[in-house]
């Protein structure tokens, strides 16, 4: 800091981050005391010597990023915002934890300023970190410094905890962190030896530092309430420019509170109001009133803000000029940050991809991916060690390495876990639109990033390919049955099974025009007929979700829906019923989200009223009656598939024109 600081007067700071925590968990009743009580020393260290920030505006694109993986003790997190001047107020704090309050019981993005991920699940966080990591990283290699000045130079500092340190998540993203040597990155581990059922001993014994040596990381042990010693390691950390730092922090858990710290009583409950009063007392603090927040404590947290908005000045200054002197870069730039895409984008899509080609989806999407990545320079695309399979790697452009992060393609491993955590770190990093692919039925592997994606409407990208039984030979471990409704479920997240390369490449010009947060794809490894679409077709009506592929010219006796490559199957049944006299409508619902999201006028002309529904896709059925009515008729699998050629597996589960028609023609009695 620029300002002088008696230690008095730094002990008074670091009681006011651990007192406005108790309190703001005391008025709740409820919350995490511990863990801010026990890091206040530590945090403050990092927010006032370290941490590059401007409260005036918190998407400053070279901020440092702070992440508490540790979202349990988001109090913490609250104090320093609110100290540091965002745009917190203390009004704010006393409603911790309660309905409608930008102060959530866990980190939210996009609630308070300066919350830059959703934390809570364990391990997240830190998968976020190296993501955020990794965007900065990339992000200097298209803006490298010229003049001794880079447009992006900052670090990501994060807050960890036992827990995130047991998590297997947190353990694949910093493996992969260490492989690409992230030096940008620090991490602090709040090593307390202590979790919720107690003594971290009962099930956690191993050497993290070790660990993390092994994964290629820089290490340190510090005494985590010791201010020179945390500031030392932290330099030390700072310093090191070539792999990525993790401070074990050893601290006491209720840090002050003379009855509970040091004990997991203190990790997830408030402390009480008498021991509030005993810790309050054994600080040397007034025990009235709450959420005291003494004058000359503001005036250090303040002056730290000035220098905040000093560095954002000075950037902005040379800003100016590196833009005059690099309009293409500048140009670069905004269009990164912007992520935006070319109006026509669908036209240039419909152009370009093999539409009237009878491909595998999988393979349409590939195609989809080189135009889209040609327009929007921030689409960056990596997989889980299946690219090959899953067609998502950007043509001509390189691998993102330790040595030259210039690529937009990333070798994520087989971490998918990981992958998806830091496919949002990349999301959140500002710069980024990016593509994490697997198999469909892994897609159970990343669940919770996906969650965590729409909860924060963050465009991150999960292509998954190999999307039903039909996939063939490598049998039910690596078929999907239940993975679409599983996904389908999440709010706000956007489900595509596209039936043909238009409809694969409409997916992409949605993706690039229109999200408003995650997407979820489901592309085939077999081939998908093209379509022959009724009359006066508008291609941007697939992006309503669902819509008639094909009408009779007079009533249907019936409406199929069918999903993916089931619409060609649904277009064979139809004509095999046309010799009975049975006349379908056939609609594709790319997106039952999306269809589900149009007004109610639009569904009901897809799908009108008092007429019979039939569904088919390859998987489970139950979620269908939801759509088709307890009287309708829902075609899938609910069993497990088999390992078979492709061929055997259509006539074992009733996957063609035939059965289907069959299993129509009975549920109308005809």
């Amino acid at each position: 800091m620029t300002i002088d600081i008696s230690p008095e007067l730094r002990k008074k700071c670091v009681d006011t981050i651990r007192t406005l925590a108790m309190d703001g968990v005391e008025a709740a009743k409820s919350g995490h005391p511990g863990m801010p009580m026990g890091m206040a020393d530590l945090a403050f260290v990092l927010w006032t010597e370290t941490l590059r920030v401007d409260a005036r505006d918190p998407a400053w694109p070279n901020r440092d990023r702070f992440v508490v993986s540790n979202g349990h003790g988001s109090m913490l997190l609250y104090a320093l915002l609110h100290l540091g001047g965002f745009d917190l107020p203390m009004s704010e704090l006393r409603r911790f934890r309660q309905l409608g309050s930008r102060t959530p019981g866990h980190p939210e993005h996009g609630h308070a300023p300066g919350v830059e991920t959703t934390t809570g699940p364990l391990g997240q966080g830190i998968g976020n970190a190296v993501g955020m990591a990794l965007g900065a990283r990339m992000a200097a290699a298209r803006f490298p410094a010229e003049g001794g000045f880079s447009p992006i130079d900052h670090r990501v500092v994060c807050l960890a905890g036992d827990g995130c340190m047991m998590e297997g998540v947190a353990s694949e993203a910093a493996s992969l962190a260490g492989h690409l040597g992230l030096g940008n990155l620090v991490v602090v581990y709040d090593d307390n030896l202590i979790t919720i059922d107690g003594a971290t001993k009962l099930a956690f014994t191993e050497d993290v530092c070790k660990r993390y040596e092994a994964y290629g990381w820089h290490t340190q042990r510090v005494d985590g309430h010791d201010a020179g010693a945390v500031s030392a390691a932290v330099s030390a950390a700072i310093a090191v420019g070539d792999r990525p730092s993790l401070i074990a922090a050893r601290t006491t858990i209720g840090f002050g509170s003379p009855g509970k710290a040091g004990s997991h009583k203190s990790h997830g409950a408030p402390l009480g109001p008498d021991e509030v009063r005993r810790t309050k007392e054994a600080l040397g603090w007034p025990v009235e009133p709450a959420f005291l927040v003494p004058d000359e404590v503001r005036a250090v947290f303040d002056a730290r803000r000035r220098e905040g908005e000093r560095a954002h000045d000075a950037w902005r200054s040379r800003m100016e000029p590196w833009r005059a002197a690099h309009p293409e870069l500048a140009a670069r730039w905004d269009a990164m940050l912007a992520r935006r895409a070319p109006d026509d984008l669908d036209e240039r899509l419909v152009r370009a991809v093999p539409v009237a080609d009878d491909l595998a989806t999988r393979a349409q999407s590939g195609k989809a991916i080189q135009v889209v990545a040609r327009e929007v320079p921030s689409l960056v695309s990596g997989s889980a060690d299946l690219a090959e399979s899953n067609n998502n790697l950007v043509e001509g452009a390189s691998y993102v390495t330790s040595a030259d992060a210039s690529g937009r393609n990333i070798a994520f491993g087989v971490r998918e876990h990981g992958m998806g955590a830091l496919v949002n770190g990349l999301a959140l990093h500002g710069f980024w639109l990016p593509i994490g692919a697997t198999f469909l039925v892994f897609s159970d592997y990343m669940r919770p990033s996906i969650r965590l994606a729409a909860l924060m409407k963050q465009r991150s990208v999960f292509v998954f390919t190999h999307d039903s039984v039909l996939l063939g030979e490598d049998g039910p471990t690596h078929q999907p049955i239940e993975h679409l409704w599983a996904l389908r479920v999440i709010p706000d997240l956007d489900v595509w099974r596209p039936a043909d390369g238009l409809e694969t490449a409409m997916m992409w010009a949605w993706i690039a025009m229109r999200a408003q947060g995650p997407v979820a794809t489901a592309l085939t490894r077999q081939k998908a007929p093209a379509l022959a679409r009724r009359e006066g077709f508008d291609r941007r009506d697939v992006w309503r979700g669902g819509y008639v592929v094909t009408d009779p010219q007079e009533r249907a006796d019936a409406v199929l829906i069918a999903t993916g490559s089931e619409v060609a199957v649904a277009m064979e049944a139809r004509k095999e019923l046309a010799a009975r006299e049975v006349t379908l409508r056939v609609v594709s619902m790319p997106s039952v989200n999306r269809f589900l999201a149009e007004d109610a006028a639009y569904r009901e002309q897809v799908l009108p009223k008092g007429l019979p529904r039939a569904s088919l896709e390859a998987g489970v059925t139950l979620p269908w009656r939801g759509i088709v009515g307890s009287d309708g008729l829902a075609l899938g699998i609910d069993t497990f598939g088999a390992s078979a050629p492709e061929k055997q597996l259509r006539e074992a589960f009733g996957l063609n024109g035939k059965a289907v028609a069959e299993r129509v023609a009975d549920w109308l009695g005809r």
